[in-house]
């Protein structure tokens, strides 16, 4: 298998298991010497500011990340672009957040020629009914006006246009298997989080997971956001994380 030093993870997710997993795959397939470099949170858009409850975060391609990637020494990186969606019920229309991806892409390959591409749960999306949409809307996006039909169309537009570009960039195009989900169509539950990543990753194995670093990486500041209003910045050292590895959160 390919030496991996660093992976760069961009997404939505949280910073409890989901992102715990990702370190401890990404840890125990390349070593404890691994760096992660991350640009994630709830909800996280990747063209825009985004806000979840009391914290609000710059768009992706907005971030910091970038910055590092450039500024460091070139080492064999997996990047992981992924949790495409929530654009979609942001209102953004398909092409933007099409070029948006587009963009992300075309930077990543400046550092890394090795980029996996998530698509998005289509088939969870195209079963829910209406009734549980607007459920799934209220609770994790109630700004959401779009219909049911709306969002379902332009997911559909999203997600032919990511299959083009993975092919275009040359980049692992990754298919979110259905059964990853259950009553929640676009969250993968907590039981299958460590097999739906090693997947995702193309990791061969995960170590098990520590509660306190867990904990650690939960309490970890960005480098860059808006707590009630008021700005915050961290800078990014790496973190050093006791079961090994070094983290950079954007």
């Amino acid at each position: 298998m390919t030496r991996i030093g660093r992976v760069v993870a961009l997404g939505a997710s949280n910073l409890t298991r989901g992102f715990q997993t990702v370190v401890s795959t990404a840890r125990s397939t390349w070593g404890a010497d691994v760096q992660i470099v991350a640009a994630l949170g709830h909800g996280r858009s990747y063209g825009a500011d985004s806000s979840f409850l009391v914290r609000r975060l710059p768009a992706i391609l907005q971030s910091g990340v970038w910055r590092q990637l450039e500024s460091t020494p070139v080492v064999p990186t997996r990047a992981l672009v992924t949790d495409i969606g929530n654009d979609i019920v942001y209102g953004f229309a398909s092409d933007q957040i099409l070029a948006w991806i587009d963009e992300a892409l075309t930077r990543l390959a400046r550092v890394s020629n090795d980029v996996v591409l998530t698509d998005l749960p289509m088939d969870n999306i195209r079963q829910l009914s209406p009734r549980r949409f607007r459920a799934v809307r209220s609770i994790f996006f109630p700004s959401c006006r779009l219909s049911f039909e709306e969002v379902v169309a332009r997911a559909e537009q999203v997600n032919a246009g990511l299959a083009g570009l993975a092919g275009a960039h040359r980049t692992r195009f990754v298919h979110l298997d259905p059964s990853w989900y259950g009553v929640d169509p676009i969250h993968i539950r907590p039981s299958l989080k460590r097999t739906a990543w090693q997947e995702i990753l193309g990791a061969s194995c995960v170590l098990p997971r520590s509660r306190t670093e867990t904990l650690r990486l939960y309490a970890m500041r960005p480098e860059r956001q808006w707590l009630f209003g008021r700005e915050q910045q961290t800078p990014q050292a790496g973190a050093q994380l006791r079961g090994g590895g070094r983290v950079w959160l954007y």
